[in-house]
């Protein structure tokens, strides 16, 4: 069986108001009903929605604790507010719309259960976890050493940090490869992300190169970061290689993607020792296996981040620089 997603959603004003800037993409809708083997194509829906075809696969859902299949449904916290990952294209009393979004429905199909999404700011997701308010977490979560110790966490996609400076701006070049490249600059980027814990850990390379140190502001809002750019609070922002793109691809943003700087797994987040982590594994590579996985993607121009297969808590990727 295939059941609707639920949920709640703080208001939040300044980033549906700045929407425009940070892009707006369309998103079709489906439903549909049933029950097939794995391995069985999933096709799109009318409406080219890429999830409106998936169905419950029972011997992934046996996965699944009996208590979670008795109640038929997993509280999911949300982080919304970065395209392509999760946003509101049509205002926060819509429905959030992205590729985070899709894949979180799409595995509940499979699982054949029903989320209850509650939106929630980035920091506060993991914390939440362990105190068991969530069952998951999603928002583009990327793996790290540190991480790993108190969360599990099942892959869907790699994707990593990158930078973006002002359109014109021609200070850092085309790409950045090293920090010391930022010495002497403001560097905008996420509260409770792995791009604060990067910066903050190799704080000391301008020292050590004898250049004055960057300097790090942190945002709870996507939109507030990109405004800070673009008023000059900050010289670059660091974030998400897919949300950077796909913002600088936007004419509105006035933004410049300076490319990869570190890739790093993503996944969805559970309290340590979940017993929710092998059934999704296997919901994923479902959906990796019919195809779901690669529409879903391609829908949200993502392709160049998609994984062969899930992996439950795999190592992180240690950047060179």
């Amino acid at each position: 069986m295939n059941l609707p997603t639920s949920g709640t959603r703080p208001r939040r004003v300044a980033a549906w108001v700045l929407a425009p800037l940070l892009a707006l993409t369309a998103c079709g809708t489906g439903a549909g009903d049933g029950t097939v083997k794995a391995g069985a194509p999933a096709a799109a829906g009318p409406s080219g929605d890429p999830v409106a075809g998936v169905r419950t696969v029972d011997s992934v859902a046996a996965l699944l604790p009996a208590r979670v299949r008795e109640a038929g449904t997993l509280r999911i916290g949300s982080a919304i507010g970065t395209p392509p990952g999760a946003y509101y294209p049509d205002g926060p009393d819509k429905a959030p719309a992205g590729q985070d979004i899709d894949l979180a429905n799409a595995v509940a199909k499979v699982l054949g259960v029903r989320l209850e999404r509650q939106d929630a700011s980035f920091e506060t997701i993991l914390p939440a976890l362990g105190s068991g308010k969530y069952d998951v977490g999603t928002g583009n979560f990327g793996v790290t050493a540190e991480r790993l110790k108190t969360i599990d966490f099942v892959t869907y996609i790699n994707d990593g940090q990158g930078f973006a400076v002002r359109r014109g701006d021609t200070t850092l070049g085309t790409k950045v490869t090293r920090l010391t490249q930022l010495c002497g600059l403001t560097i905008g980027t996420g509260a409770g992300t792995t791009f604060e814990a990067t910066l903050t850990a190799r704080r000391g390379v301008c020292a050590e190169a004898g250049r004055k140190p960057y300097e790090v502001k942190v945002y709870s809002e996507n939109a507030a970061t990109l405004t800070a750019l673009q008023q000059g609070r900050i010289d670059v922002i660091m974030s998400t290689i897919n949300g950077l793109r796909h913002q600088a691809a936007r004419p509105a943003s006035r933004t410049a993607f300076l490319g990869e700087y570190h890739r790093l797994d993503v996944g969805f987040a559970f309290r340590k020792n979940s017993p929710l982590t092998k059934a999704f594994r296997a919901a994923v590579d479902h959906l990796i296996e019919d195809g779901t996985y690669a529409r879903i993607l391609a829908k949200w121009g993502t392709t160049a981040s998609a994984i062969d297969a899930s992996r439950i808590n795999p190592p992180e990727h240690t950047p060179e620089n």
